[in-house]
């Protein structure tokens, strides 16, 4: 533990009390002795009393003043000239309580004095404010004296310490523990505490408090373009803008990085929290001048409100933040009022990547094999690897929101590792058994095709377990490809000339742009469920349906009709020439020992 910054000077103040009481009484003694030779007492009284000032004056620091039984000053060192404004003749003679003390404090100082003198109470060591000669208040820290305090004429000494520095110093301590240095807002701690207290005046008066979380879109892109010092001349415009279109009554807090947040109380209704938005989201209409160049900036925004989502400062905080995560991941520059479904929702994806973390440690995930097959023939050509999660407590998970939480949490980069490392385990198995002469194809999600080393990885599993390009394919959706990094793609056009089969899969949802169908390493497309679904019936969904197989082997690829379900569909994507079909109507996905059964029956 650290002690009090005053501490060295007070201990120097203690030991300098104890050596004045000393060498007052030694030097009050040696005017004693009357009897020996006067000229050799006058000498010693000449060099104590010498001795006895260099002693009080020997700390210029440490301001000393001693009184006599009245109070009236009858000692004024150096150091108490600069501490109060005195100087030792204006000092002199005066009273304590009409030099130093405020008026709040005479009466006790007095009282305090004479209980001393009188009851030998003594007065405690203690941090004082005191004032000065211009009036102004200085903090020290007193220490006091008596001595002959059993005599008529007892004196009291007063060593002060000046604190003045130390205050200052706890004041800029206190300012930085409770400001933002760069802003100079509250800071978050500061925030929360005067958000309790609007809560408080809330309730009593009944009226809707709203709290605003905003969050800069793309500042870490701003950061890295202008440099940290401009982001930083960005933070200080954007909040003096929105303290200029809040009310007085209004909190505003920068929380660190490019949060702030905002409390709204004294609301009349609900509804005039929307009003209030309006006027903060304007802050971001207006261009920001930065470097001499005008700089467009957007932010995101999500608002709670008292006491319809939460009754405390911390509820309503986080509720604010998840709000505005809804509103930044619809796109941003907008905001988003929190509703109850927000919080079930996140509850939710946060206890799935916690049981999804056990499930990869407790081998809970296993792919599921579903048949893609010839359309005019009806043999298995291929098998696409489906991930499917069936845990052992906890209720089922679909695919889709397995995949959702394992991209949301990260963990879709070990997920895809297992997906890639079991698929190549399986086919392996397959070949040993002679039934390995179906490719199994793999789902890349986007965060694992961000990823430069994926299909290095993808390799190395192939190689440990001795298969071919031709063993395993890829699909990936167009949305991936279209946002793929140039070492991804060099990656891709690798696998892509050693002979592996790379297919888009869910083709026609996503940018649906044809001219990456002729700049990207592709064999094969796969049109997606909502074409087939209705094409027999619609006929704008078999003209996209009919026009995707046209343009597909024109450009030498392979087609695969997704989601085939019944007959009548069947006969749709025959006739419109597909090569493959997947669905229902065939195969659902199966286990790994359902489709090795299968594969084996086939083989008699």
């Amino acid at each position: 533990m650290s002690l009090p910054l005053f501490v060295p000077s007070l201990l120097a103040a203690i030991a300098l009390a104890t050596l004045v009481a000393l060498g007052y009484r030694l030097y009050r003694n040696e005017l004693i002795v009357l009897s020996a030779d006067v000229q050799r007492v006058q000498h010693r009284h000449h060099e104590s009393e010498q001795r006895f000032r260099n002693l009080l004056e020997s700390l210029p620091k440490v301001a000393v003043q001693g009184y006599d039984k009245d109070r009236r000053v009858i000692y004024w060192n150096e150091a108490s000239c600069g501490l109060y404004g005195y100087t030792r003749d204006e000092a002199t003679g005066r009273r304590l309580e009409d030099l130093l003390i405020p008026a709040a404090m005479r009466e006790k100082v007095i009282e305090a004095h004479w209980a001393w003198i009188k009851e030998g109470v003594e007065i405690p060591a203690s941090e004082l404010e005191l004032r000065r000669k211009s009036g102004s208040p200085v903090s020290v820290f007193s220490h006091h004296v008596m001595l002959g305090e059993h005599t008529r004429e007892p004196l009291m000494f007063c060593i002060d310490v000046d604190l003045s520095h130390q205050k200052q110093t706890q004041r800029e301590l206190d300012y930085v523990t409770r400001f933002d240095a760069l802003t100079r807002l509250p800071n978050r701690q500061t925030f929360e505490t005067e958000l309790a207290q609007c809560l408080d005046k809330s309730r009593r008066r009944d009226a809707p408090l709203a709290v605003v979380f905003i969050n800069i879109d793309r500042f870490s892109e701003i950061n890295d373009a202008h440099g940290h010092d401009r982001a930083d001349e960005l933070l200080v415009m954007v909040a003096r803008r929105l303290r200029h279109h809040l009310r007085n009554t209004d909190l505003l807090s920068r929380f660190g990085g490019d949060d702030f947040v905002i409390a709204l109380p004294c609301l009349q209704v609900d509804s005039d929290a929307i009003e209030l938005m309006e006027r903060i989201h304007s802050v971001f209409g207006q261009p920001y001048m930065l470097a001499g160049h005008e700089l467009h900036v957007t932010a995101s925004a999500g608002v709670s409100l008292c006491p319809v989502n939460g009754s405390t400062a911390s509820e309503l905080i986080r509720n604010a933040d998840m709000a505005k995560n809804r509103a930044k991941q619809a796109g941003g520059n907008n905001y988003c009022f929190f509703n109850e479904q927000f919080h079930r929702d996140v509850v939710r994806r946060y206890e799935l990547t916690e049981r999804l973390r056990d499930a990869l440690r407790k081998e809970e995930l296993s792919l599921h094999y579903q048949p893609q097959v010839a359309a005019k023939s009806g043999r298995i050509e291929s098998f696409e690897a489906l991930l499917r999660w069936f845990p052992k407590e906890g209720g089922a998970v679909s695919p889709a929101e397995l995949i959702e939480v394992a991209e949301h949490s990260d963990l879709i980069h070990e997920v895809g590792d297992w997906v890639m490392l079991e698929a190549c385990r399986q086919q392996a198995l397959w070949k040993t058994k002679g039934l390995g002469d179906r490719r199994i194809d793999i789902n890349l999600s986007g965060k694992q095709f961000v990823q430069d080393s994926v299909f290095q990885r993808l390799e190395a599993l192939m190689a440990e377990y001795d298969l071919t390009p031709r063993d395993i394919g890829v699909e990936l959706t167009e949305n991936v490809l279209i946002q793929a990094s140039e070492q991804a793609l060099a990656g891709l056009w690798r696998l892509y000339h050693l002979g592996m089969k790379i297919a888009i899969d869910d083709f026609g949802t996503g940018y649906s742009s044809l001219s990456y169908l002729k700049s990207f390493p592709i064999t094969s497309i796969k049109i997606d469920r909502s074409f087939i679904c209705d094409a027999p019936t619609e006929p704008q969904d078999r003209a996209i349906m009919e026009a995707t197989v046209f343009i597909g082997h024109r450009l030498g690829l392979e087609v695969v009709a997704e989601g085939v379900e019944n007959e009548a569909q069947l006969e749709l994507v025959r006739d419109a020439g597909c090569d493959l079909v997947q669905g229902y109507y065939f195969f659902k996905p199966m286990s790994s020992e359902a489709a090795d059964n299968l594969l084996a029956a086939q083989t008699l």
